[in-house]
């Protein structure tokens, strides 16, 4: 596609700006574009078969999201993680992801539930084998936004992603020394089928728990 194509909506799936979002999202929640690396839209639409419009479409709503930051004169990074963020973050999380999966234990339709079974099955099969961090990783990020989206609130849900990006970048700042990660992914698990079940306070009390397990297990790091 040639440069500076505009974005169109896709028949049946995402437009291109949501396509670029979603692998430039990834690439930076798991630093495989490094903390401080420039970010160069049309290195990144050459990488993507995709023009420079939807690729800038997607980096202006990641700099609102706070993964890169642009200056002028000098270009466009990707954010520093800051470790000292962390109780900010988590402050965040504490409130909000006890509250999400409460309400999606609450708000789950028939449809929810066979999919966040779907992801209970994926969950129950998901090796903790060397080599397989960020698949889990990435398994642990759609489990949260499936919670997110079954709240039925899409202001809720954006928050959440937005938070959660931020906390799986400092994840993954630490990954190569952390212990359990396979474990800390399992604790979904059991807040899913609360979920499923409809049980509104233990799914609460899950969320917190894995969240403040999180906090626990990245503080004993630092």
């Amino acid at each position: 596609m040639a440069s500076g194509a505009v974005t169109q909506e896709q028949p049946h799936g995402p437009t291109l700006a949501e396509q670029a979002y979603r692998t430039i999202t990834d690439r930076l929640v798991t630093l495989r574009i490094r903390p401080g690396a420039p970010v160069h839209d049309g290195r990144l639409a050459e990488e993507l078969g995709l023009g420079r419009t939807p690729v800038r479409e997607a980096l202006k709503r990641l700099e609102t999201e706070r993964l890169i930051v642009s200056y002028p004169r000098r270009g466009t990074f990707a954010t520093e993680v800051q470790i000292a963020d962390l109780s900010h973050i988590s402050e965040v999380r504490q409130q909000l992801e006890p509250l999400a999966a409460s309400m999606a234990a609450r708000r789950a339709t028939a449809t929810d539930r066979e999919r966040l079974a779907a992801y209970l099955t994926r969950l129950e099969s998901a090796s903790g084998e060397p080599g397989a961090e960020t698949e889990l990783l990435r398994l642990d990020m759609a489990v949260h936004r499936a919670v997110y989206a079954v709240t039925h609130n899409p202001y809720l849900e954006a928050t959440l992603i937005g938070y959660d990006n931020l906390a799986t970048r400092i994840w993954c700042l630490f990954i190569d020394r952390l212990e359990g990660l396979d474990q800390h992914v399992h604790e979904h698990e059991q807040m899913l089928q609360a979920v499923i079940e409809g049980d509104a306070a233990k799914a609460s009390a899950l969320a917190a728990e894995h969240v403040d397990n999180f906090e626990r297990a990245i503080r004993a790091l630092i």
